[in-house]
């Protein structure tokens, strides 16, 4: 099968770069710069157990249709790619995004079509370093996805040996929805709290009052995913519960875009969960403090010279 990844930044390099080391179809569109860099250097995966180089077929602008498009843009790139999207939808082309958050489904599916949107997410502690090498932090990498319905579909099988045994955790799921509202409740819970706090889990968890505050933090956020029918399985808020009264340097990507004075995803993972709590009724004090802090950090970017 062919597969497009769409940028080549930690999410996509990592993926599509195991996929291609597993000898797949795997081709990158991806900005100039990024392709500039990635030409000089090739694609560079370092985890904790060694480091992997490969030569990556490259593309600035879409040049074919594909099988499975596999998108791992940042939130705020959505509007810019979503377009060029529609060039690579074949009649069974499926798109997979690797988003985070949710009104990324909205905008898919309205720009391509609802049969050619499935559901996706991904875990990985990863970043890119000073110069665009990928870093996987820790052992974890997994990618889950299936059809938003949960009910069958003659592709499955095939995208499911096309993005298995690569190196990394990866399966169906027929109810990626929900496994997708879980992933939102944990990182909007994470990424509220540390980039409010600007400190990791460890550190909030040993500061006057840090456990209380995560916990308060929690329970706004799984409020508002029960109240819209999304309320997390037993295991997800037992992860939930395990990674708030953690003592080790847990942080977010948010966290670690913002320390680098980044854009960070605040709509997407923080801000559009405060508005399906206003939709619902359920108050967000601790998750509303955060939007506004991530509201004023994103203001003071646009100001000349910052």
């Amino acid at each position: 099968m062919r597969i497009l990844v769409v940028g080549a930044g930690a999410t996509g390099g990592y993926f599509g770069g195991r996929l291609a080391e597993a000898g797949r179809d795997v081709t990158f569109l991806v900005r100039p710069g990024r392709a500039a860099q990635l030409a000089e250097r090739g694609l560079r995966i370092r985890t904790p157990t060694g480091e992997t180089r490969l030569t990556p077929k490259i593309i600035k602008t879409i040049d074919r249709t594909y099988d499975v498009v596999l998108l791992a843009v940042k939130s705020h790139a959505l509007d810019a790619v979503t377009p060029a999207l529609r060039a690579t939808t074949g009649d069974r082309t499926v798109v997979i995004p690797l988003l985070n958050g949710l009104r990324h489904l909205d905008v898919l599916t309205g720009a391509l079509g609802a049969g050619h949107v499935w559901g996706g997410l991904c875990m990985i502690h990863g970043t890119l370093d000073e110069h665009g090498d990928v870093v996987q932090m820790t052992g974890l990498a997994r990618l889950v996805f299936g059809p938003l319905d949960g009910g069958p579909d003659d592709r499955l099988d095939a995208v499911t040996a096309a993005l298995g045994d690569a190196g990394f955790d990866s399966r169906p799921s027929r109810h990626i929805l929900a496994e997708m509202w879980e992933k939102w409740v944990l990182l909007s819970t994470l990424g509220a709290a540390t980039t409010l706090m600007r400190g990791p889990i460890g550190a909030i968890n040993a500061a006057p009052g840090g456990p209380e505050f995560l916990r308060a933090l929690a329970d706004e956020v799984v409020a508002v995913a029960t109240a819209a029918g999304h309320p997390p399985r037993p295991r997800a808020r037992e992860l939930l519960d395990a990674t708030i009264g953690s003592t080790e340097p847990t942080t977010s990507s948010m966290y670690r875009d913002l320390i680098a004075g980044l854009p960070v995803e605040a709509d997407a993972i923080v801000g559009d969960l405060v508005t399906e709590a206003t939709r619902h009724g359920v108050p967000v004090p601790l998750l509303g403090a955060a939007r506004t802090n991530l509201g004023v950090y994103t203001a003071g970017r646009a100001l000349p010279g910052a």
